[in-house]
């Protein structure tokens, strides 16, 4: 974790150690299968490496398009701007980049590859519906996933499983191309190890991304001394949802993983699934944390 003044959290360092270990594991795994199948080894880890580096040098620009956000400066947005300097002062860490996305749908998020290549994007949604209490609450929030470093971590484990995905994909077609006497068993292979793949990066991801929202409300809530502001936000965006035009949801879309508040409702299995934890036990836990500083829940 980067060295602010935003609470360790051990948990947290501890899940994401784990879940990058188990999908590297499951992605070198996935290249050597191909490669023992009779797959050319250079251009699968040609491609495994440059897709990898893209993503990562490019994700905080690859999520700004798809929310068709831009940067705003002190000038385009200076009450924004006056908000993170002083938690960023707080902190004691880097200013990241801030950026506005014209969209109905309230919500934040945080990107890049480090705290030094960072970027915060709030949505013009949520400046309309939150107090200055509650958008610091938010802000805080999404900077303690740049301080704890979970951003990057969830950026490349959720590249690692898609792309492993693919490669096995990918292995099947060239499999299927040289091996004519035995396509059937190839494709077979191929195939299951596609969706065990899958499957367990999913799993993976979903689990760390959930905690990781817990420990950025946790660390949020002390660095603001508001865990009630941040709790209130959180209400309001989450009751806010349900009235978001469908346009704007499906836009969002691949910046679900790392919004405060998921942009989507559903039943048991979809919250068992989600990216993140529900909002009655985020509630419960900035309680705890209201309880700890002495202060109530309002």
């Amino acid at each position: 974790m980067a060295r602010t003044r935003f609470p360790a959290d051990r948990g947290l360092t501890t899940r994401m150690v784990v879940v990058m270990f188990l999908l590297g594991l499951l992605y070198v795994s996935a290249m050597a299968g191909l490669i023992a199948a009779g797959v050319d080894w250079f251009l699968v880890v040609l491609i495994a490496a440059g897709a990898l580096v893209a993503q990562w040098y490019f994700s905080d620009k690859i999520a700004l398009a798809a929310m068709g956000a831009h940067e705003v400066t002190p000038e385009e947005a200076p009450e924004l701007h006056a908000m993170i300097d002083r938690l960023c002062a707080l902190a004691d860490m880097p200013k990241p980049r801030v950026a506005v996305s014209d969209m109905q749908l309230p919500n934040a998020f945080a990107t890049g590859r480090n705290p030094r290549n960072a970027v915060v994007c709030v949505t013009t949604g949520l400046l309309r519906r939150l107090d200055r209490a509650e958008l610091e609450g938010v802000l805080a929030h999404e900077l303690s996933h740049i301080a704890h470093r979970d951003v990057a971590v969830m950026t490349v484990a959720s590249f690692l499983g898609v792309l492993a995905g693919l490669i096995a994909r990918f292995g099947m077609y060239s499999g299927l191309g040289r091996s004519r006497d035995n396509t059937a068993v190839v494709f077979a292979v191929v195939w299951l190890a596609s969706i065990v793949v899958y499957v367990i990066s999913f799993l993976l991801t979903r689990a760390l991304s959930r905690y990781r929202e817990f420990a950025a409300d946790r660390a949020g809530a002390y660095l603001t001394g508001q865990p009630s502001a941040l709790a209130s936000a959180l209400v309001k965006i989450s009751s806010d949802v349900e009235r978001i035009p469908t346009r704007d949801l499906r836009r969002s879309a691949p910046a679900q993983a790392f919004f405060f508040a998921p942009a989507a409702v559903g039943n048991s299995l979809a919250t068992l699934l989600s990216t993140h934890p529900s909002t009655e036990k985020r509630l419960e836990r900035l309680a705890q944390v209201s309880a700890e500083l002495g202060r109530p829940m309002l």
